[in-house]
C-alpha cells in the first residue's frame, strides 16, 4: 500500500524537519535530519481495529507500525488524521517537536528520542512501553513544562521589536565589560538564528579589539541540557588583526549549533576545512575557553532565566589541534599561556 504524507514542517533553522505519514492503516510522525535521515519517530494511530499481536513484516516492509490491542487505548482505530487538524511547535533548539491535532497534544518526539537505542517518541494513544512509542501520559509532567516554555518563546519571538529588545540588552553588557561599541555587522545571511558581531575597538589600556556575537544565547543550543552544560553561549575573540577579517570567525561558527543540531562548549575545537581558516594558513581552527586567566569577566548577563556563558576563541594550528586530540584541552590552555596567546 502506497505511503501518504499528511504534514511536512522543518524547523526555524531548517535543520530538523518533521513528517506525518500514513498508508491508510496507521500514521507515524518522523523527526529527519537534513539529509533525510529519521532522528527519532513516534507512532500516532492505528485506523482499524487492533491486532492481537505486532507485525514485524509490516516494519520490515518500511510501512508504519500497526499497534497491537495491548499497546493503544482506542483499540477500535480512529479515523484517518486531517491534516488540516494538525498543528506542529518545535522546541526553542529546534531538537525537539510537539504535534497537535485540533488543539490537543498528540505527540511529542523529544531531542532524546533515538529508534536505533529502542527510545521512540510519546504519544497521546500509546499504553504501556512499546518500540515504537511511549505513553504521553505518563511523561506529561516533564513534557508540559517543555512545550509551555517553547510556546512562550515562539510567541516572545514573533512579537515585534522582541530581537531589537534583546540586541540592546546584549549590547549595554558588552558595554560595561569590554567598553563602548564601534562596528557592528549582521553575519546570520537570513533565516533564524539572527547573529550579529559587535567590535570593541582597542583603547589607550588595551591595545586590542574584542568582537563578541550579538545573538546565538538569545536561543538555547540543541543537546546542551544533556550534558549539564550551559545552553546558551556568546563567542568572543581579542585580536589585533583587521577585526573585518576575524569576524569571518564566526560567520561559521556563530550559526554551527542549530544548524548541525550540536552545542559548543568550554574546551571544544573547531577545525575548518583546508585552506578556508579566515586568519591565514598558519591556522586551522579555534579552541574555545570560557574565562581564561587574564581576559575580560564577561559574566552576569542572563537570558530566560539562564546565564550566559562566553566562549573565547584561540586560533589553533594543524599541530595545535592533533596536541589538543591527543592531550586534551587542560594541557594546550597552559602552553597557551606560557606563550602568551
Amino acid at each position: 500500500m502506497d505511503i501518504t504524507t499528511v504534514l511536512t514542517s522543518p524547523n526555524p533553522y531548517r535543520s530538523r524537519t518533521l513528517t506525518v505519514e500514513t498508508d491508510r492503516e496507521s500514521s507515524v510522525a518522523y523527526l529527519r535530519d537534513a539529509r533525510g535521515a529519521v532522528r527519532g519517530a513516534v507512532w500516532l494511530a492505528n485506523h482499524r481495529p487492533a491486532p492481537d499481536a505486532a507485525d514485524p513484516a509490516r516494519t520490515d516492509a518500511g510501512l508504519p507500525p500497526v499497534l497491537p490491542v495491548n499497546a493503544t487505548a482506542r483499540p477500535a482505530g480512529t479515523p484517518p488524521l486531517d491534516a488540516a487538524a494538525l498543528s506542529v511547535l518545535w522546541f526553542e533548539e529546534g531538537d525537539g517537536v510537539a504535534l497537535f491535532e485540533n488543539g490537543e497534544l498528540l505527540a511529542v518526539i523529544p531531542s532524546w528520542a533515538d529508534m536505533d537505542r529502542g527510545m521512540p517518541g510519546y504519544a497521546r494513544d500509546a499504553v504501556g512501553e512499546s518500540p515504537f512509542a511511549w505513553p504521553l501520559a505518563e511523561a506529561m509532567e516533564g513534557l508540559s513544562t517543555r512545550v509551555a516554555e517553547a510556546r512562550a518563546y515562539w510567541r516572545w519571538r514573533e512579537t515585534e521589536g522582541s530581537w531589537a529588545s534583546f540586541q540592546q540588552f546584549v549590547m549595554g553588557h558588552l558595554d560595561g565589560r569590554v567598553g563602548p561599541p564601534g562596528r557592528y555587522w549582521e553575519i546570520g545571511g537570513g533565516g533564524l538564528p539572527v547573529i550579529g558581531v559587535t567590535e570593541r575597538p582597542a583603547t589607550a589600556a588595551r591595545d586590542h579589539a574584542v568582537l563578541s556575537t550579538v545573538g546565538m544565547s538569545c536561543q538555547r543550543m540543541p543537546g546542551a541540557e544533556l550534558y549539564d552544560t550551559a545552553c546558551r553561549v556568546e563567542l568572543a575573540v581579542a585580536t589585533r588583526r583587521d577585526p573585518r577579517v576575524v569576524t569571518r570567525l564566526f560567520a561559521w561558527l556563530g550559526r554551527y549549533p542549530w544548524r548541525s543540531v550540536t552545542w559548543l562548549g568550554h574546551g571544544h575545537t573547531a577545525r575548518w576545512r583546508a585552506d578556508a581558516f579566515p586568519m591565514g594558513l598558519d591556522y586551522q581552527g579555534v579552541l574555545m575557553l570560557a574565562e581564561p586567566p587574564g581576559f575580560p569577566d564577561m559574566s552576569g548577563f542572563a537570558f530566560g532565566g539562564e546565564p550566559v556563558r562566553w566562549l573565547w576563541l584561540f586560533p589553533l594550528t594543524e599541530a595545535e589541534l592533533r596536541f589538543t586530540a591527543e592531550q586534551g584541552h587542560e594541557a594546550l590552555a597552559a602552553r597557551l599561556a606560557v606563550r602568551h596567546r
